[in-house]
């Protein structure tokens, strides 16, 4: 792994912009979900650690604030009673306290901040209390040496020195120059004192070496501390390294494993990694299953298929692949977001479904798990609703049943509420006419905004799709087109026989109906537009 200081963060500034979302054709940003890839030799910590610089700031300036605006009341209540009236100190202490509010203000504004502004914030936030603590240090050494004692070393500087090493993620050398200065600037103060103050040298003494001692082995402390802390944030951050591969974000999650953004540490290709973890899968066979079908998948090459880059194990047993990222929305994000789609759009997605279902049956591979969250409306190539068909045969977690929309691995797998009457027996060999049949419960969710089949217990989903006649859609929606229904009703038949015999005949069927021409590109570009500019998914 390549090493990486913090320091580095101020030197690479250059990044390229992936769109999670869709937007204008002319490349604007869909700025609420956009993510940023860091362009560079090797994995850096730039983004990353600069919102956490940001944070600490933004903490220990609020910190910092609460205590000077207390002690800003103790003060002026003191003025008001008995305690002298020192106006250089009073004004600093109302300078502190009005800059940090200013500072913390622009610390939780959303808009970015960039390197050097934060590292003039941090500037500002640590020099004006040293220079406040200075001038009250000076103060009350004054006082103490009228009075023939030496003070004892201030607790404020102790509190200035940890706040810093505990906050500020940084490297191990510039902590060390910024805290020791922290340490050296009281001491410089006493030194100016004797200096000026020749009587006070009789009293300094050996106080003098405890002061100096003290601040000293704080200042160690917080250095060691800060090292640690950027030990372990580069040790976190190295963990998530996956060979050639640099993991950026989560994107979901599921029962077998979480997905994540991530880019190709040389090529700086932005792609989506599932990582399935060995303790998820439950049987070491299953994670095996998952290699060899993720061989298979890779040799699907269908534009309307994901693509698979490549697939390999941690040395932890955690089994991963990678596929290509995808900007847009799952047809399940679509339904819940924006409700049933209108019958032209349905015959457009799902006819480019057919598409990638047919080179997968010709080698055959069966899906198993047609469902609206397996289906992509990406935009890909400066198109919008490309379709993109997710997992062949991957989704299969183990988990107990608690829910219609769990997918289950043993004797019945699949998604209760997509899958076929002959999945819900458990039959293990299944052909194409049940991914036929999965996609016509796709489309009829699409279509009316629920799956064929609702029950509160996943069982009776399943003997409903085996036993239950389908409602048609256009009792639940009047103007689905009745060919489009006819088509829809045929794939959910209850016998594979009376179903479409595979993905090419139900294609065509689709596209001789009346509407099958009727959603074009610019009524898609059209719709990303206006409705999904600002947000939208990835996988």
């Amino acid at each position: 792994m390549n090493r990486f200081d913090s320091e580095q963060l101020e030197t690479f500034e250059h990044e390229t912009v992936v769109q999670p979302a869709l937007g204008d054709s002319d490349g604007r940003e869909a700025g609420a979900s956009k993510r940023k890839i860091v362009a560079g030799s090797a994995p850096q910590l730039t983004k990353e650690t600069q919102g956490l610089l940001r944070v600490r700031l933004r903490a220990a300036a609020l910190m910092l604030l609460l205590g000077f605006g207390l002690f800003l009341i103790r003060h002026v209540v003191g003025v008001l009673t008995t305690e002298p009236f020192d106006v250089p100190l009073l004004v600093l202490h109302f300078i502190v306290v009005i800059v940090l509010s200013f500072v913390s203000i622009l610390l939780c504004r959303q808009c970015p901040l960039s390197m050097r502004k934060l590292r003039i914030a941090e500037l500002v936030i640590f020099s004006l209390p040293a220079a406040f603590f200075l001038l009250l240090q000076h103060r009350v050494m004054l006082s103490e040496i009228a009075r023939g004692f030496m003070p004892a070393p201030m607790p404020f500087w102790l509190l200035l020195i940890f706040t810093y090493g505990m906050f500020i993620p940084n490297s191990w050398r510039r902590a060390a120059w910024v805290i020791g200065a922290m340490a050296l600037a009281p001491e410089l103060l006493v030194i100016g004192m004797i200096l000026a103050y020749p009587q006070a040298e009789l009293m300094m003494g050996m106080g003098f070496v405890n002061h100096a001692l003290v601040l000293i082995t704080a200042a160690v402390a917080a250095v060691s501390g800060t090292h640690l802390i950027n030990t372990l944030r580069r040790e976190a951050f190295e963990a998530k390294q996956l060979g050639q591969y640099r993991l950026i974000a989560p994107l979901g999650a599921g029962g077998m494993g979480e997905v994540h953004l991530a880019e190709h540490r040389m090529l700086k290709r932005p792609c989506a990694i599932k990582l399935i973890r060995a303790e998820q899968a439950g049987d070491p066979n299953t994670l095996a299953r998952f290699e060899r079908e993720v061989r298979m998948t890779a040799l699907l090459s269908h534009w309307n298929t994901i693509e698979i880059f490549d697939y390999g194990r941690t040395e932890d047993g955690t089994f991963f692949y990678v596929m290509e990222y995808l900007p847009g929305l799952s047809l399940e994000e679509l339904l819940q977001r924006h409700g049933p789609l209108p019958a032209e759009r349905v015959v457009h997605l799902l006819r480019q479904t057919c598409h990638g279902l047919r080179e997968a049956h010709a080698v055959g591979l069966i899906h198993r798990d047609i469902k609206p969250g397996n289906i992509f409306s990406a935009q890909r190539g400066g198109l919008y609703d490309v379709a993109k068909l997710l997992d062949f045969g991957l989704v299969k977690p183990v988990s107990n049943i608690s829910s219609a929309r769990l997918t289950q691995e043993g004797s019945i797998s699949g998604t209760p509420l997509y899958m076929s009457p002959e999945q819900a027996r458990g039959i293990d060999e299944l052909d194409a006419r049940s991914d036929i049949y999965s996609l016509g419960a796709v489309g009829y969710a699409l279509l009316t905004g629920r799956p064929p089949f609702e029950q509160k217990n996943p069982f009776d989903v399943m003997i409903a799709h085996a036993r239950d006649k389908v409602v048609p859609p256009s009792e639940l929606r009047a103007d689905v087109p009745a060919d489009l229904e006819q088509v829809i009703l045929r794939c959910l038949a209850k016998t594979p026989e009376d179903r479409f015999p595979n993905a090419d005949s139900l294609e065509q069927a689709l596209a001789e109906c009346a509407v099958a021409d009727g959603w074009t590109q610019a009524d898609a570009a059209r719709w990303w537009q206006e409705n999904e500019r600002s947000g939208g998914g990835v996988v």
